[in-house]
C-alpha cells in the first residue's frame, strides 16, 4: 500500500523511444536542486557517450520548480542527435506532507528524495540511483549486471565509503550504526523497488529518521547505513571502480581496482570543480567540453589524454591513476571508431 502523501498514479505511459525499440528501459534517476542543472547534464551525457551497447535508457529527474525547462531543451536536442536510444521524464520533488521542509533540507537540498523513490515510481522495478557529481566512464550494461547477482534476499548494491580503517569516517566518528566495517557510499545506488516496496521501505527509513535525526551528519546517506547495519542480508556490495571518489587517490591509492580500471567517477564535495586533485576538474572538463555526437575520439579522448598529461594533473597524487581512468574510454571508444 503506497504512503498517503503519493497521489494515485493513473499508470505506466510508454515513452516513444520504448514504442519504437521495443525494449525495456535502463533507469537513471536523479535528484537535482540548487545549481546543479549543468552537472547534471555533464552526467547524462557521459551516459549516452559511453552507452556504445545502445541499450534503451530513460533519465528520470527529479527537479524543483523552474528548472525543467533548461533540461527538456537540451535533452530534446540530444534526444534528435542520439533517436532511439534514450528518452527522459522530469518529475516535481515530493516528499512526505506533514515533514516536508525537514526532509527536503536533509543533509543538501532534496538529497533524501531518493529514499522515497519506490512509492514514487510505481511502475518500475529497478532503477540506478546516483548523484549528480557522477560521471560514467563505462557503459551503463557493465553496472547493470550486477542485479543478476543479487541473491533472493538482497534490494540494493552500494559500494564502501571507504577501504581503509585508518581514514575512514564512520569508524571513527559516527554516533550511530552503520553498515560493516567502514560503512556505504550512496551516490551511486542500485536499487530495486519491487523488492523495497515488499519489504516497506520507507516505512523502516521514517523510523530510522525520527530515531536519528539528531545523531546523523551526512543525511540520506546515514540512514541508508543505518537501515544496512539491521539489514546486512539485503545489500550486495559493489567494487570500489564504480564509484570511484578522491578518497581513494589523494593521500595513497587505496582502490584494489580490477585490470579494467575506473568504471564510474564520483567527484563528491566539489572535486569536479577544484584544483584541489586536479584529475577530477580535468575528466569533468573534458567531458563538459565535449559536443554529442561528434567524433569521441578527437573531441573527447585526445583532449583528455592530453588534459591528464599536464604536469600539475600527472604529478598530483590521483594524477598517479590516469592510465586507469583512461582504459574503459580508450576500449570503448577506439572500438566504434574501428567499427566505423
Amino acid at each position: 500500500m503506497r504512503p498517503s502523501w503519493v497521489t494515485e498514479n493513473k499508470g505506466k505511459v510508454l515513452g516513444y523511444n520504448e514504442l519504437q525499440t521495443g525494449k525495456p528501459p535502463l533507469y537513471i534517476v536523479v535528484v537535482c536542486c540548487g545549481q546543479r542543472v549543468q552537472e547534471t547534464l555533464v552526467m547524462i551525457k557521459s551516459a549516452i557517450l559511453f552507452n556504445y551497447d545502445e541499450e534503451y535508457v530513460k533519465f528520470v529527474i527529479f527537479t524543483e520548480d523552474g528548472k525543467g525547462d533548461e533540461f527538456r531543451e537540451k535533452l530534446t536536442d540530444w534526444r534528435d542527435i542520439k533517436p532511439f536510444t534514450f528518452d527522459f521524464e522530469i518529475l516535481p520533488l515530493k516528499f512526505p506532507s506533514g515533514n516536508e521542509v525537514e526532509w527536503r533540507n536533509l543533509f543538501k537540498p532534496c538529497a533524501a528524495q531518493r529514499l522515497f523513490l519506490p512509492s514514487l515510481l510505481t511502475h518500475v522495478d529497478s532503477l540506478l540511483y546516483v548523484d549528480t557529481d557522477i560521471l560514467f566512464l563505462s557503459p551503463i550494461s557493465d553496472i547493470w549486471r550486477f542485479f543478476k547477482k543479487f541473491n533472493e534476499t538482497q534490494m540494493s548494491a552500494l559500494t564502501p565509503e571507504h577501504e581503509n580503517e585508518n581514514i575512514g569516517w564512520y569508524n571513527r566518528f559516527a554516533r550511530h550504526p552503520f553498515y560493516g566495517r567502514l560503512g556505504v557510499n550512496s551516490g551511486v545506488m542500485l536499487m530495486n523497488l519491487t523488492r523495497m516496496r515488499e519489504m516497506k521501505w520507507e516505512q523502516h527509513i521514517v523510523s530510522i529518521h525520527k530515531e536519528y535525526k539528531l545523531r546523523i551528519i551526512w543525511g540520506d546517506q546515514d540512514i541508508i547505513n543505518i537501515l544496512f547495519y539491521y539489514h546486512p542480508d539485503k545489500l550486495y556490495i559493489m567494487p570500489c571502480e564504480y564509484n570511484y571518489r578522491p578518497d581513494h587517490c589523494m593521500y595513497m591509492s587505496i582502490c584494489n581496482m580490477s585490470h579494467a580500471g575506473v568504471k564510474v567517477i564520483h567527484g563528491n564535495r566539489g572535486y569536479f570543480h577544484s584544483d584541489r586533485q586536479p584529475l577530477f576538474k580535468s575528466i569533468y572538463e573534458a567531458m563538459e567540453n565535449y559536443q554529442l555526437g561528434s567524433n569521441a575520439n578527437t573531441e573527447f579522448l585526445m583532449p583528455l589524454h592530453a588534459a591528464l598529461r599536464i604536469p600539475s594533473v600527472k604529478n598530483s597524487s590521483c594524477g598517479k591513476i590516469s592510465s586507469e581512468v583512461l582504459k574503459v574510454a580508450n576500449a570503448v571508444i577506439s572500438k566504434r571508431y574501428r567499427e566505423v
